[in-house]
């Protein structure tokens, strides 16, 4: 190991930088705060800078889904970086990604702004909650959408969310254009061509794919330009896809080349695979059989037919595994063959729920970035970056995880 002092922060790797300050192990030893890993990785896969919740991550994020894989390391580890992993105060910096001196600057807000764009079904339940459940963490909840009407609807009902105790709760405030990214989360919660009550198409998540996407392109580029450092959230679908169209084009310059100067990947999450997971544990409860899912259970993949349930980790079980996931990819047209529209459970299984999770670091569904894909499983936010939980996987089931993910890639790698 080669340690080194740079911007009064402690630096190491396992390769010598010899126009970096080197300082002796004692004295990095000593470091109360933060220390960063200095890696040199495949930019165009890998995020600018991640957290190491586990001491084979010192070498590197690997490939493909391999960061979900517990792994085993080498026993000649100093003590006391394992100390600083175990208190999640090491965070790997991909020193080949441009601008990744910005990751020293990473600090997780004590109070959290949100702005959420688009007022639709989703929009608007997702208001509502964030006021219900944000009060001790979110200070403000911003609200914008391109017809004036909802905002002002929304920030009436939703101020008037209210109990008769003294219990404090989120400022609900209108926004125009310009100010949607002055916050430390922006949602996204656009709806465009989703298919009627009725339609013969069977991945309605896919089919608002066109329209979505051209929208979500303009608040990338927006983001760009107010050089914006927060968390870019995505709820409209196809969730997992329309990350990758964000990250995409926040980070082409107006030449249209790739630069990688806007939004890192860390900045960027999906949220849809909550519902997905709450569905799962709604039909594991009506047998027996499966009943262990909300115990046991995972969910991983994206938010649509490419979703991957396991009814344990533990004890992995492929029959009950794949009823789960069949009756998870229906749930949605099962609600629609109702007459409505579903945007209830989306909204807070989805959106709610693991934003409160993730504000308050704690385990959660949501999309982050790995090895070039927006995946869906559990993690969670730390102040060294985005931890995924890890598993000894069966290898059945890790063969679906990759037959999906190879499948989501396929589609990123062609738009």
């Amino acid at each position: 190991m080669y340690y080194y002092r740079y911007d009064n922060r402690t630096l190491i790797s396992d390769k010598a930088y010899p126009n970096l300050e080197e300082i002796s192990e004692v004295c990095a030893s000593n470091e109360n705060g933060m220390i960063y890993v200095l890696k040199k990785l495949d930019f165009s896969k890998s995020p600018r800078s991640f957290c190491i919740s586990d001491p084979s991550l010192l070498s590197g994020v690997g490939e493909g889904l391999n960061l979900l894989i517990k792994k085993e390391y080498e026993s000649n580890i100093p003590g006391w970086i394992l100390d600083k992993i175990n208190a999640r105060k090491v965070m790997g910096l991909n020193i080949a990604y441009p601008g990744f001196e910005k990751a020293f600057n990473f600090s997780l807000p004590k109070v959290w702004k949100i702005s959420i764009v688009g007022l639709g079904d989703v929009g608007t339940a997702l208001a509502a909650g964030l006021r219900l459940l944000g009060s001790h963490r979110i200070s403000q909840i911003g609200l914008y959408d391109t017809d004036r009407d909802k905002i002002k609807r929304s920030y009436l009902e939703c101020s008037q969310i209210l109990s008769d105790g003294k219990e404090t709760y989120p400022d609900i405030v209108e926004l125009d254009f310009n100010d949607v990214f002055d916050c430390d989360m922006f949602v996204f919660c656009v709806s465009s061509g989703v298919p009627k009550i009725g339609s013969a198409i069977e991945d309605v998540r896919v089919a608002q794919l066109e329209g979505n996407s051209k929208i979500i392109k303009q608040y990338a580029r927006m983001a760009r330009e107010n050089h914006f450092k927060g968390i870019f959230a995505i709820m409209s679908d196809p969730v997992d896809i329309l990350c990758s169209v964000a990250l995409m084009h926040s980070n082409k310059n107006e030449k249209g080349i790739m630069d990688y100067l806007g939004l890192a990947p860390e900045q960027i999450r999906g949220y849809g695979l909550g519902v997905m997971n709450a569905r799962a544990a709604f039909y594991a409860f009506q047998s027996s059989k499966t009943s262990r899912y909300n115990t046991e259970g995972r969910a991983f993949g994206p938010h649509g037919s490419g979703v991957v349930i396991a009814d344990s980790i533990e004890n992995y079980d492929h029959e009950f595994s794949m009823y789960l996931t069949e009756k998870v990819k229906r749930a949605n047209l099962e609600v629609r063959s109702t007459g409505f529209k579903p945007y209830i459970a989306p909204a807070l299984s989805s959106g709610t729920l693991p934003i409160i999770s993730t504000i308050n670091g704690e385990w959660h569904y949501s999309a982050a970035y790995i090895n070039g894909v927006f995946w869906g499983t559990r993690n969670r936010l730390t102040e060294s970056g985005t931890e995924f939980e890890r598993y000894d996987m069966p290898d059945r089931l890790y063969g679906r995880l990759n037959e999906s993910y190879e499948n989501l890639k396929s589609i990123v790698d062609n738009i």
